[in-house]
């Protein structure tokens, strides 16, 4: 039956293909250090693991760019070290790019980072230079501007 419907020798190429999911899912849960939760619902998870496993199902297919919309948001900060640090290690030969609004974790993983203010680039540089432009420092690092006269 199903030779007739296109799929010869299928079964086998299905078999193999199971292998290598099965495989690339150790590997992952593996850099996610989830391995001994593997049976849990993803609902049961902590917080920062339920995050781990959503960059996880993001790098699980091999995708050369990784698209993050605030992965840290609501971690403590040894959390948030931890997912930076999980983030910098499955993004290696990746281009990575992230949303995000805790200016430590973008300059501590960024090459390049552009900021936004109500949809408006106002800045696109290499992260100290963007650490060090005023314009940057009173939208988002709570640094006032001096005035000039």
């Amino acid at each position: 039956m199903l030779w007739s419907l296109g799929y010869r020798y299928s079964f086998w190429h299905l078999v193999n293909a199971a292998r290598e999911v099965r495989e690339r899912t150790e590997m992952v849960l593996e850099q996610l250090n989830l391995t001994a939760r593997r049976h849990m619902p993803a609902g049961m998870l902590a917080y920062a693991e339920q995050r781990a496993l959503e960059i996880g199902i993001t790098i699980g297919g091999g995708a050369d760019v990784i698209l993050l919309d605030e992965p840290t948001a609501g971690m403590s900060r040894s959390e948030t070290e931890h997912v930076v640090q999980l983030i910098r290690q499955v993004s290696a030969g990746k281009t990575l790019l992230m949303v995000e609004h805790d200016m430590s974790v973008v300059f501590d993983l960024a090459d390049k980072t552009a900021v936004l203010v109500y949809g408006q680039v106002i800045a696109h540089d290499a992260p100290e230079r963007i650490r060090a432009n005023p314009a940057v420092q009173e939208a988002y690092l709570g640094v006032a501007q001096t005035a000039t006269a």
